[in-house]
């Protein structure tokens, strides 16, 4: 079992910044990838950034020079550094990590922060 708990949400100017925190417990040895996903109303989640456990990183290509992933093993914690901000980063943001078994199978979400970007 992996719980992914997550934190630093909230509303921001458009411009503005912000930091997303996401800390696994459980059986977290076997995970290879942590990322942040988005969910806009209306609209399906989308891969935001995500960095595997060699510190090699992926973004989407709308938040490229923006977002900057990044991990703290000691911490079993993944942080999003969200800079100039946008409004169309409004969205519910949820943390994803896989796999978490020994054979790669399955995947868990944290339960999602609001992240409003509005003036």
């Amino acid at each position: 079992q992996v719980q992914l708990v997550e934190s630093g949400g909230g509303l921001v100017q458009p411009g503005g910044s912000l930091r997303l925190s996401c800390t696994a417990s459980g059986t977290i040895f076997v995970i290879k990838v942590m990322g942040w996903y988005r969910q806009a109303p209306g609209k399906q989640r989308e891969l935001v950034a995500a960095i595997t456990s060699g510190g090699i990183t992926n973004y989407a290509d709308s938040v490229k020079g923006r977002f900057t992933i990044s991990g703290d093993n000691a911490k079993n914690t993944v942080y999003l550094q969200m800079n100039s901000l946008k409004s169309e980063d409004t969205a519910v943001y949820y943390c994803n990590a896989r796999p978490l078994t020994i054979h790669n199978t399955g995947e868990a979400w944290g339960q999602g922060t609001q992240v409003t970007v509005s003036s």
